[in-house]
């Protein structure tokens, strides 16, 4: 006897869409997450108790402990070590997990139900055409009805215009960029982001209505630091901005199918011979990450959705059969950082008001997509996070240690410090920040591999291996050119390009790729009953668009063809 149809390891970005869909089609799943599980009455004190072990109604959601985690303070959100977003243990007091970086860098990921998508930006684009028909296994075609079902499921809509995407608007115009009225890219131009956020409260305006009691409600409040956590909505699943934690995970468990096990780390995939030859997955072993205790658990088929770091890694530890490609091919979108500062006239002229109010709507409303180079977009950020990014974060050590070349769009190139930064940080109000996209091209020896020595409680430990390509830095510097140029035409006084890090790590694909480790319906190739339905199945960087819509379009697809293949 099986204890589960399906066991899905990891409740992210895709792991979360893949229980949903599997569970709506009568199949009993188990989903198993490392990090806690927030806004859970299982687990009211998640950061300092155990708990109970499992999950299994809707009704163990509760609002109120959500808004009791997730709240505006950057530091207890963010910070990589103790903070609530971080990829560790629910006990915050112990160390988070470690990972070798072979370079400069961060890498931004989050342990929990609904994964890293708990900080993301809820930025939902399609791939680029481009990047998929003729290189990926399946067509761009193929892929549209799953993309138009998780739209429909999260919502995905077109962001509301606030200052800065005002601002933004006007610097792309006059750059000459068109505006592109569609979904589906196949050119460059500017146009809203589509992001999984609900549409705005109708009753934002009205004066009859409190903060508070806008908070309590449904829909966006436009109070922005969307990267710290939203607190906006009457329950769980509607809060305004889309993480998997509040959209797939009650679509989930409403369907009685679904048990979710949270702080509980997957360390080795369980197999068997397979009566036709090779192996297949039949079960896990999985450590409580409060008790240290070891368990198992079977299934009838497994789906693998731990991310682009932690899939690669559970297949070695696994020590499934060789194949050269496991956690090869590693892209990241290769960040950099643009920002604007305005003087208060110019915006006065511009938009009738003294400030970009960077801290007003989405964190990212407006973007430019060009094909074949990337996207850079707006990205305000709160003060600590944009200070951070613009002035302190950067590959290119020190600004007056290492001045632009003459001739070069921005007046600032790496960190800040000293009166220069006190005055730019004075300007916060007004400044304008972009954040770049670069279609990261795939190289063999960017990847992740465990270390032949060094172990943690969870097994040998992933070392992360990245350096971008000739024509990566290529198109990275391009698309820095053209939004400084964009940020000129807006009106900016002075513009500095962070140079952000290339370990900053954050877009991650590719590592178990579609054609390689996987084959076209995300099975892998040499372990039957074994899916993967996260960003590592992606062929290539899919263009620079953010990636997680793409990743719940082909967790929607293998849901599909895993269902249709084992219980039809």
């Amino acid at each position: 006897m099986y204890d589960a149809d399906v066991i899905v390891i990891g409740s992210g970005g895709g792991g979360a869409v893949a229980a949903k869909e599997l569970a709506e089609k009568g199949l009993q799943v188990l989903v198993l997450e490392a990090g806690p599980f927030y806004g859970n009455k299982k687990w009211p004190n998640a950061n300092a108790e155990r708990g109970e072990e499992w999950s299994s109604s809707y009704e163990d959601l509760d609002i109120n402990l959500y808004k009791k985690t997730y709240n505006l303070y950057e530091n207890n959100m963010n910070d990589v070590v103790s903070g609530t977003f971080r990829f560790g243990p629910a006990d915050r007091r112990r160390t988070p997990w470690h990972r070798v970086m072979r370079q400069k860098g961060d890498i931004w990921q989050l342990a929990g139900v609904g994964g890293t998508t708990q900080h993301y930006w809820a930025q939902s684009p399609r791939a680029f055409p481009s990047a998929i028909d003729g290189q990926w296994p399946i067509s761009y075609k193929e892929l549209i009805p799953y993309y138009e079902k998780v739209e429909a499921t999260l919502p995905v809509q077109f962001a509301p215009t606030t200052p800065k995407e005002e601002l933004f608007y006007y610097g792309a115009k006059k750059a000459g960029w068109k505006l592109l009225p569609t979904l589906d890219v196949t050119a460059p131009g500017y146009r809203p982001n589509p992001n999984a956020i609900l549409r705005t409260n109708p009753h934002l305006m009205d004066p009859a209505y409190s903060l508070e009691q806008l908070s309590h409600m449904e829909g966006c409040s436009l109070q922005g630091h969307c990267v710290n956590g939203c607190t906006t909505g009457p329950s769980v699943d509607k809060i305004a901005k889309r993480g998997t934690l509040v959209s797939y995970i009650p679509l989930a468990l409403k369907t009685g199918n679904v048990s979710i096990r949270p702080n509980s780390f997957t360390i080795k995939i369980l197999t068997e011979r397979d009566p036709k030859g090779g192996v297949r997955a039949n079960g896990v072993r999985f450590r409580d990450t409060w008790t240290g205790q070891i368990g198992e658990l079977t299934s009838r088929t497994v789906v693998l959705a731990a991310g682009c770091i932690e899939s690669p890694r559970l297949w070695l530890n696994s020590e499934l059969p060789y194949n050269e490609w496991v956690g090869r091919g590693l892209t990241n979108h290769y960040f950099d950082w643009v920002s604007g500062v305005f003087d208060e006239k110019d915006l006065m002229g511009i938009l009738g008001v003294p400030s970009v109010y960077p801290y007003m709507g989405h964190t990212s409303g407006a973007r430019v997509d060009i094909p074949d180079i990337g996207i850079f977009q707006v990205s305000c950020l709160s003060p600590g996070l944009m200070a951070f990014m613009t002035y302190g974060f950067s590959g290119s050590g020190y600004n007056m240690l290492n001045p632009p070349e003459p001739g070069e769009p921005w007046d600032i190139r790496g960190r800040v410090v000293g009166p220069q930064l006190t005055e730019l940080m004075a300007n916060y109000s007004r400044t304008m920040t972009m954040l770049l996209l670069t279609d990261d091209e795939v190289r063999f020896q960017n990847r992740v591999e465990v270390d032949p020595l060094l172990k943690d409680e969870n097994g040998p430990i992933p070392i992360i291996h990245y350096a971008p390509s000739p024509k990566t830095l290529k198109r990275r510097d391009q698309l820095a050119r053209y939004a400084s140029e964009t940020l000129q035409k807006a009106g900016a006084r002075t513009i500095i390009r962070s140079d952000t890090p290339a370990g900053f790590l954050l877009h991650l694909e590719s590592t178990m790729r579609m054609g390689y480790v996987v084959d076209e319906n995300c099975e892998a190739k040499q372990v039957g009953r074994l899916y993967i339905a996260d960003n590592s199945v992606h062929y290539n960087g899919i263009g620079g668009p953010n990636p997680t819509l793409t990743t719940q379009a082909l967790a929607t697809r293998t849901a599909d063809k895993l269902a249709e293949k084992y219980f039809s």
